[in-house]
């Protein structure tokens, strides 16, 4: 049987590690680029069955006619969002895959490690012993138990975030557009939620309804001193109206896994050159910021989960014309 080629993108040595595991009997010939799909780099598919993409690639217009035009038909995303995609333009001209769920564990267990981390001071006091400094001094955090946390998003990996919080004793708050009568929470509108929140969790897509659903407004409605979480969507947070509620001491804290201009950072070494982008700079040196690249998804588990669920989806298109867990199109 031909093997079927694929042209995977934005590759990290861990992609290849769990794909080439995934890939015993040497059903697919892949070959793996370093470089984000782009109108700029999309030609590199040229010759290729289909194209695997992730989070930061671009499936934009000049992106869509050119693989077409390669007569290329179908895509698979290795991620569950599809923010990234004109989903519009595409429709009728391209099918796109992706992987709904891959471990709601892995995203949910890393915010609460951020904001465990970040509450409980324990960056700094790591820092500290390191030098042999043992001082307890600035390093006062605060509980968890009796706090209200608020969840933006209650799908698998809300649930999952929820069920840790609840174990904490924590009183939980959720807005959800589909409200589910069989879990034990509350729900509340947003301005609510924003409201009497001591700590909010963002676990929704990314939509053209709920972009920057926090900005400068919404952030004056928020408790003083507010914990914010995002492993998410960057793009769910006005990053400049996240910096000014930092300076006014509105926000407490911030803990960032995502942010919205992150394509062009995230995922590579800049620790020997000067980043460009000036608001991340700014945040990055707030001493109540913590900001990771976008690794909440990244486990054992989750990577092999979703290199089986990637392939899986290729193998059954190709060979048996069918068409698993494709985007919903506008």
């Amino acid at each position: 049987m031909k093997r079927i080629r694929i042209a995977f993108f934005d590759t990290q040595e861990y992609d290849k590690t769990s794909f080439d595991s995934r890939n015993i009997n040497n059903e697919f010939d892949i070959t793996y680029y370093e470089t984000r799909l782009t109108k700029d780099t999309v030609n590199l598919a040229k010759g290729f069955d289909t194209v695997c993409a992730f989070v930061n690639d671009e499936i934009c217009k000049e992106v869509i006619d050119t693989l077409v035009s390669f007569n290329i038909k179908f895509l698979a995303l290795r991620c569950a969002g599809y923010n990234n995609v004109d989903i519009s333009y595409a429709k009728d001209k391209i099918h796109i895959v992706r992987v709904p769920a891959y471990s709601p564990y892995a995203v949910a267990e890393h915010a609460i490690a951020l904001l465990l981390t970040s509450i409980r001071r324990i960056h700094k006091g790591y820092i500290r012993t390191r030098d042999f400094n043992f001082s307890l001094n600035g390093l006062t955090g605060f509980d968890l138990y009796n706090k209200t946390v608020g969840v933006v998003g209650a799908g698998k990996i809300g649930r999952v975030f929820i069920n840790i919080c609840k174990g904490f004793g924590m009183n939980v708050l959720v807005y959800d557009n589909h409200q589910d009568p069989n879990l034990d929470v509350k729900y509340v509108s947003l301005d609510e939620l924003f409201k009497e929140s001591d700590v909010i969790s963002f676990h929704c897509p990314l939509t053209n309804e709920n972009r920057h659903i926090v900005n400068s407004k919404t952030i004056q409605t928020m408790k003083t001193g507010v914990v914010i979480i995002n492993t998410s969507r960057g793009g769910l947070i006005d990053s400049e109206a996240l910096l000014e509620g930092i300076k006014t001491r509105k926000i407490g804290a911030a803990c960032l896994d995502v942010y919205e201009e992150e394509s062009n950072v995230f995922y590579h070494d800049y620790s020997n050159h000067i980043v460009n982008d000036d608001t991340l700079v700014r945040l990055i040196s707030m001493p109540n910021v913590i900001v990771t690249s976008h690794q909440a998804f990244l486990t054992k588990e989750a990577l092999f989960n979703i290199a089986d669920t990637t392939l899986s989806n290729i193998k059954k298109y190709f060979n048996e014309n069918i068409i698993e867990n494709e985007i919903m199109y506008q």
